[in-house]
């Protein structure tokens, strides 16, 4: 077993998790404090978001130094101290790297930009053309081209992202060597591992528009690893890949091919969206059909099989809180929280929590564009709004889906600004803070914190759940039900997802033993047949009676 296989990993976005100085943004020192929660929560990781030197137009994943520490967030000896502490707890730390992309004040591009004959011009991507004329239809994830025109060389540059994140040309030798002489840079830091930013995007044939999945991306990959990963013993390594189907994702995390430790896959995240290839219809919102989310989640949970890893997750950086997106965040606010934690902590794979999800924060609401940070929804909102789409329209879907949902100060009190920090927050706190925080949670034994905790630990001293296989059952649509089990154990988790109740029958061949879990304190579960109540969700230990 691989030490991550059994732990869950948690997310920090540090600039919305503790403040330590009063200035308004989280930072490193602020993280420190809080390594004890964290240890008694039970996780194995942090995955810390981007910390490095940046101009933060996307909010650091626009890095323009990749081996200096962010001023706001603290120094060098802060993050070699953050990792101190938090081996000494048994967590390890997993840094967010963008490798498809930096900033465009990184000293590469600044020197790419002096001249076509620059060493660094073929760092990144430049096609010639008059100025008014894109090489081609590729679109920025941000709105608009991924084209911007350089007018002292005459070329366009290419950025998938904001025109200040440059691409970089993965098929220049000398610039993947760079990579990943910074990569071992912190490795030999004493990390844990890293996670990967888009890295599907790095094989791009920007000449096809072919931007995730090209030819050479496994080769790539492998050849990452060959440099930086397989130096150092049991590194986790999760790429984010929103375009992977489980092929993709079997080829990513099969150890024998030598690529990552496993990916995070979208394909249960855009379900409450229209179709389509173009990105933007993440703001075309649909209603989410349970049925859809049974068959997707089911899928990764056996097409892996025995090859591939997978990742589990509902919340991070990028998501709305999943409370608030698929659950009831009023009414079954509890209810609906737990449920969520106790449908994924039972699957197969490796969970990760988003800071706040544990305790069951909330969307935000905004009632004007002044009020929104996150710049893919800012581009968006104005973008849409000359092409005559209503203010009130894409200010739903941007509290539907926007990221600074995700993005609100830690919920740590009651006191002012929610005990994130004794100055302005950069980003305002929900107001419901008084009543969803971490210290009305911490010892409340039916508190939303108190069921992440119990399944955190339940999955570290139960193989069952970790290696254990996977059958979803046939039921009404909106319970999602399914059996975990091994030669000699198995276990039945039940959930409504819905504000109304349905019946559920047993089937005949399960004798219920233990109840584990339930987010209906003293429901009886043991009848044949029972009512499930709104949003009601349990894991109950069963014995499976083979047939003669």
């Amino acid at each position: 077993m691989k030490w991550w296989q059994d732990k869950v990993i948690y997310q920090i976005y540090p600039r919305s998790f503790n403040d330590s100085n009063g200035d308004g943004i989280g930072d490193l020192k602020g993280i420190i404090e809080k390594i004890d929660y964290l240890s008694e929560l039970g996780v194995g990781a942090i995955w810390l978001c981007p910390v490095y030197q940046s101009p933060n137009k996307d909010n650091g994943y626009d890095i323009s130094d990749y081996q200096e520490i962010q001023s706001l967030f603290g120094t060098m000896e802060d993050l070699e101290l953050l990792i101190e502490k938090a081996r000494e707890k048994n967590i390890y730390l997993l840094m967010d790297l963008v490798v498809n992309h930096t900033s465009d004040q990184h000293p590469w591009f600044i020197e790419a930009r002096k001249n076509k004959e620059n060493d660094y011009r073929a760092f990144y991507i430049w096609r010639d053309g008059d100025e008014g004329e894109v090489p081609n239809t590729l679109s920025s994830v941000f709105s608009g081209s991924a084209w911007t025109y350089d007018s002292p060389s005459s070329q366009y540059y290419l950025h998938l992202f904001t025109k200040e994140q440059p691409d970089l040309n993965w098929k220049h030798k000398e610039m993947r060597e760079k990579i990943y002489q910074m990569m071992n840079f912190w490795a030999e830091k004493g990390i844990g591992g890293f996670r990967l930013d888009v890295i599907d995007l790095i094989g791009k044939e920007p000449d096809l528009e072919i931007t995730a999945n090209g030819p050479l991306l496994h080769d790539y990959v492998h050849e990452m690893n060959q440099n930086v990963f397989s130096k150092y013993e049991d590194m986790l390594t999760v790429g984010e890949t929103w375009g992977a189907t489980p092929e993709i994702g079997k080829q990513f995390s099969d150890p024998a091919r030598e690529e990552l430790s496993m990916i995070f896959q979208f394909e249960h995240m855009m379900l409450d969206q229209q179709e389509g290839k173009d990105s933007s219809n993440k703001w075309a919102l649909k209603p989410l059909e349970i049925s859809q989310l049974k068959a997707v989640m089911s899928k990764w949970q056996t097409a892996l099989g025995n090859i591939g890893w997978n990742s589990l997750f509902w919340n991070n950086h990028d998501l709305p809180r999943i409370v608030s997106r698929w659950g009831d965040d009023q009414t079954y606010w509890m209810e609906s929280a737990k449920l969520f934690a106790i449908l994924l902590h039972f699957m197969k794979g490796t969970p990760f929590v988003y800071q706040g999800e544990e305790i069951g924060m909330t969307n935000i609401v905004v009632s004007n564009i002044d009020q929104v940070d996150d710049i893919e929804s800012r581009n968006m909102y104005f973008d849409r709004i000359n092409k005559g789409y209503s203010k009130e329209q894409l200010l739903h879907a941007i509290n539907v889906k926007g990221r600074d949902n995700a993005r609100t100060p830690m919920q740590w009190n009651g006191s002012v600004h929610a005990g994130f920090s004794s100055g302005q927050p950069w980003l305002c706190v929900n107001d419901n803070y008084e009543t969803i925080n971490v210290e009305n949670q911490l010892h409340d034994p039916a508190s939303i914190l108190s069921t992440y905790r119990q399944l955190i630990h339940y999955r570290k001293n139960n193989e069952l759940i970790v290696f254990g296989e996977y059958e979803l059952l046939y039921t009404e649509e909106e319970v999602f039900s399914y059996l975990r089990y091994n030669d000699t154990e198995a276990i039945l988790v039940v959930t409504n997802l819905s504000e109304k109740a349905h019946r559920f029958v047993y089937p005949k061949n399960l004798v219920l033993k233990e109840q584990i879990i339930s987010n209906y304190p003293n429901q009886e579960i043991y009848a044949e047949q029972i009512e499930l109540k709104p949003y009601m969700a349990y894991a109950v230990k069963v014995a499976i009676q083979k047939k003669c």
